[in-house]
């Protein structure tokens, strides 16, 4: 037990990512059918905007599971609040500067408010900009296949052009599903001076975990979201508890199937909580995996 212990403390990241609040109801119910949607790009029109010269807020595509929110003025600290009316608060870091960034609907249909906050001083932020959005998703999957800030990618990344690869080969979703995860357990090793020294505000780079074969939690579940997610597959990023700690993992949604949830796999047996990070951190270890079999340790959060 002391070796499992020891993993689920360096798959902590807690203070790797700023999470404001927000959670995905219990048995929020999605379409019957398999979504029909691929090569997803977020765009900012322009057609629906609010805000002001320093902050745009642009919910043009409000229908397709995201905002899209800019802001123009000096380098001091930017923050974003997503809330759905009666739901929780998901609070983010705004980072570009005259740039979009994307954010998710992860609650589903309602209506929302969205603010830009600026840094003051200390933790005393100011109000910019702000907008009632009210969201009809044209379909229910599109938070969840879309990239945002958390989940980045586009088509010429190069953890897309894997995803197609390792898609090649697969007979169907559950084969992808299984072809993504063994690559990222087999290839990926967890980066334990990175998950000491991590800071908070930290984003996921897909292609520079590619790269260097080496990640933290949350590079695991954001790297392993993307590339399913390129296949169509709609895919979230949970962050949650396993007991006590923070961690990060992904679910799934398969055709005739449903939502997979904690992501599970299938090992040609039996299905498997698939937990990437303490799958490939554990080395397979017998105590770990039977630890991450375990739905019960796992506790869901806030889904992006």
């Amino acid at each position: 037990m002391r070796k499992l212990k020891k993993a689920v403390v360096l798959c902590l990241c807690a203070a790797a990512v700023s999470f404001g609040g927000g959670v995905l109801p219990a048995g929020t119910a999605f379409g019957a059918g398999a979504p029909v949607m691929r090569g997803l790009t977020p765009s900012a029109p322009g057609t629906v905007t609010y805000g002001n010269e320093k902050a745009v807020i642009d919910a043009s595509n409000a229908s397709q599971g995201y905002v899209m929110v800019k802001y123009n003025g000096g380098g001091g600290k930017i923050k974003v609040q997503v809330v759905k009316s009666g739901g929780e608060t998901y609070t983010y870091d705004l980072n570009a500067r005259d740039a979009y960034e994307v954010f998710p609907f992860s609650e589903g249909n309602g209506g929302y408010t969205v603010k830009v906050f600026e840094h003051v001083s200390g933790n005393q932020y100011m109000q910019a900009a702000s907008a009632t959005v009210n969201v009809s998703l044209s379909d229910q999957f599109l938070p969840f296949l879309y990239p945002n800030q958390y989940v980045n990618f586009n088509d010429s990344s190069q953890a897309v052009s894997l995803a197609n690869t390792l898609a090649a080969s697969a007979p169907d979703q559950l084969g992808i599903v299984k072809n993504v995860y063994d690559y990222v357990t087999d290839n990926v090793t967890y980066d334990y001076a990175k998950a000491a020294s991590v800071q908070s505000g930290y984003l996921p780079d897909i292609d520079q975990t590619l790269a260097t074969k080496t990640g933290i939690c949350f590079d695991y579940a954001a790297l392993m979201t993307a590339m399913l997610r390129s296949q169509n597959i709609p895919t979230k990023l949970v962050v949650g508890y396993t007991g006590s700690i923070y961690h990060a993992w992904v679910s799934v949604y398969l055709e005739n199937i449903g939502w997979v949830d904690n992501v599970i796999y299938f090992d040609g047996h039996d299905w498997k909580l698939m937990d990437p990070t303490f799958a490939s951190s554990g080395n397979k270890s017998q105590e770990i995996m039977d630890y991450i079999n375990n739905a019960a340790n796992y506790q869901a959060k806030y889904s992006y």
